[in-house]
C-alpha cells in the first residue's frame, strides 16, 4: 500500500491554488491493511486515523495510526509520523514531493523504521522512489520505487493502478526482490471515497492476491 496520508497532503500543496494553512482528519476503513501487498493486519478489517496540517508553503506534517496484527506476541498498533515539502503545478507542468516518515510500533520498538521518499506528478499519474536504512525493521538498507495512476472516468469514478518493487540488502526467505501490484475501482460520493482494488505480487515478503475495500473521507467537510 502507498501511505495514504502522505500521498493526500503532498498532493493537496501540489495543487494548490489560494493560500492556506489548514488541519484536516481522515479516517478511513479497510478491509485488509496491506503495505506494498503484504497484509499488515493477517487480512482482517483496519481503522485508520490521520492528522495532517498542510502550508501554502509546501510544508506539511501529520501522524497517521493503524491497528495492525503482525501474529501472537506482536503489536497491536501502528503510529506513523512525516514531515515533508511538496510544490509545482501537476496540472499544468510537474508535481514534486520530498519528506521522511518514521513508522512506530508502541511496545514493540525492535520494529521501528525510518523511510526518506521523493516523487514527481504529473496530470494522473505519480511516480516515489523510498529509500530505508533499516528496510521493513531489518538491519539493512533497502528501496521502493513506485508509480500510481489515478484516471479519473465518467459519473465520479476513477480507474486506480499501482506498481512497485522492493529491493536492497535484506534477505529473508530469499533476496529482497519483492514486485508488488493493484488494480482497482474508485468512487466519489458526496464527502467519501470508496475504492475497490485486486492485490498481487511476488517475492520474499509474500504477497498475496486479494480483493480490498476501504471508504474514507476528510475532515472538516468542504461547505457547499
Amino acid at each position: 500500500m502507498i501511505k495514504s496520508r502522505i500521498a493526500m497532503a503532498g498532493a493537496l500543496l501540489a495543487t494548490a491554488g489560494s493560500a492556506y494553512a489548514d488541519f484536516t482528519v481522515a479516517p478511513t476503513l479497510v478491509s485488509d491493511y496491506d503495505f506494498r501487498g503484504v497484509t499488515q493486519t493477517l487480512e482482517d478489517p483496519a481503522l485508520q486515523l490521520g492528522l495532517n496540517y498542510a502550508h501554502d508553503s509546501g510544508f506539511y506534517a501529520g501522524l497517521w495510526g493503524s491497528n495492525v496484527d503482525f501474529g501472537p506476541g506482536k503489536p497491536d498498533v501502528e503510529v506513523d509520523a512525516f514531515v515533508g515539502f511538496a510544490g509545482g503545478d501537476a496540472a499544468e507542468t510537474f508535481g514534486y514531493d520530498v519528506g521522511i516518515v518514521y513508522y512506530a510500533y508502541p511496545k514493540a520498538g525492535v520494529l521501528d523504521t525510518v523511510e526518506l521518499y521523493a516523487g514527481l506528478s504529473k496530470g494522473w499519474f505519480a511516480g516515489k522512489l523510498w529509500y530505508s536504512p533499516n528496510i521493513a525493521s531489518s538491519s539493512s538498507s533497502g528501496w521502493y520505487v513506485e508509480g500510481n495512476a489515478t484516471i479519473p472516468l465518467p459519473q465520479n469514478f476513477s480507474l486506480l493502478g499501482h506498481v512497485g518493487y522492493t529491493f536492497g540488502d535484506a534477505s529473508w526467505s530469499g533476496p529482497l526482490k519483492d514486485t508488488d501490484y493493484a488494480l482497482g475501482v474508485g468512487y466519489a460520493l458526496g464527502n467519501f471515497n470508496l475504492a475497490a482494488k485486486w492485490v498481487d505480487g511476488s517475492g520474499a515478503l509474500k504477497s498475496r492476491n486479494q480483493f480490498i475495500f476501504s471508504v474514507t473521507t476528510t475532515l472538516p467537510w468542504a461547505s457547499e
